[in-house]
């Protein structure tokens, strides 16, 4: 006899949750039908992975003729690497819907196999971009006088604890998550990068986009990931910005870094960083280095998390309402 419940067949998302699913797809494929910007597909499996410490990847092996011996594959958390280099070879603006994967993540918001929609705009600067998900966001959800703001990252922390998170040192960021009643911090050792996302996301995330869409921008160059840092200002910001509604993280997006040199060195950054916390190194992505040295136009991009737009355009708490078979079903 079968071990799995006799229900377990069944989806786990309702007929008129899938339904919204389709037509979700059809306005956004509209939408940049409409925009010129062409979709694209590019492969789910690499021989390199991401190197961000704070994503893991799934990986698997195959066995073929001709492709040498056996080695990790590794399932996409993203598909910008592959995206970049059809950018580097001309090709436009481009998007893509698609589904990634990352190992260790399951939640009411979470699940280690998700779908994205990730786009790229030549010529565009993360601005102009915001504008675009702004938009279509709004036609997405079928709201199409919400309110949009924009917030720096610099201004959210001043506001919103009184700190000013480029000068604020380590042991102040600890007493101010101890005053704001954070359990689990005896022992927690953390850069200052980890007490700031620890403060965002546990003290001032839950207020961002009430009624509203909430660009928080201009993030630390700490964390610019994969984005660029712009020295112009009274201080240097990573041309960074995540799109909120009602608490929730929708979207990640860069005014991208085509320095090739630069985005080695924070490649090996972060397997500097892997190796002293004893996580797997995976290998870089030499391809996109190559392509990032042939020459990518400067451009703007962003992945937006599709299953999390669903959730809020659906009106449901929790990720499984909106996926035919989570990963307990599959």
């Amino acid at each position: 006899m079968s071990e799995v419940s006799s229900a377990d067949w069944r989806p786990n998302a309702d007929l008129t949750a899938i339904r919204a699913r389709a037509e979700l797809y059809a306005r956004i494929r509209a939408f940049f039908s409409e925009s010129g910007v062409l979709e694209v597909e590019t492969p789910i499996l690499s021989r390199a992975a991401v190197t961000d410490p704070a994503l893991a990847s799934l990986s698997t092996q195959v066995d073929i003729a001709g492709f040498g011996p056996r080695r990790p594959l590794y399932l996409q958390t993203s598909p910008e690497f592959a995206m970049k280099r059809l950018l580097a070879a001309g090709i436009g603006p481009i998007y893509q819907i698609c589904k990634v994967f990352r190992d260790e993540e399951r939640g009411r918001r979470h699940h280690p196999e998700f779908s994205l929609l990730e786009w790229y705009r030549p010529g565009w600067d993360y601005g102009r971009l915001m504008d675009e998900v702004g938009a279509l966001v709004r036609l997405a959800l079928n709201r199409p006088t919400m309110p949009i703001e924009r917030l720096t990252y610099r201004d959210l922390f001043r506001d919103g604890l009184g700190l000013d998170p480029w000068y604020t040192e380590v042991d102040q960021l600890r007493r101010t998550a101890e005053r704001a009643g954070l359990r689990g911090l005896d022992g927690l050792d953390l850069d200052r990068d980890g007490w700031l996302d620890l403060l965002l996301t546990q003290c001032l995330e839950s207020g961002l986009g009430r009624g509203r869409l909430t660009f928080l921008c201009d993030y630390p160059p700490s964390q610019a990931a994969l984005s660029r840092v712009r020295t112009s200002g009274e201080v240097p910001v990573a041309e960074r910005f995540e799109l909120y509604i009602d608490g929730i993280e929708l979207a990640n997006g860069f005014g991208e870094l085509v320095d090739v040199r630069e985005q080695r060195a924070r490649f090996q950054a972060d397997l500097a960083f892997r190796r002293e916390q004893g996580r797997p190194e995976p290998p870089i992505d030499e391809p996109l280095l190559d392509a990032l040295e042939h020459g990518m136009p400067e451009c703007a991009g962003v992945a937006l998390g599709l299953d999390r737009l669903l959730m809020i355009a659906t009106g449901v708490e929790h990720i499984d309402a909106v996926l035919t078979f989570a990963i307990e079903r599959a």
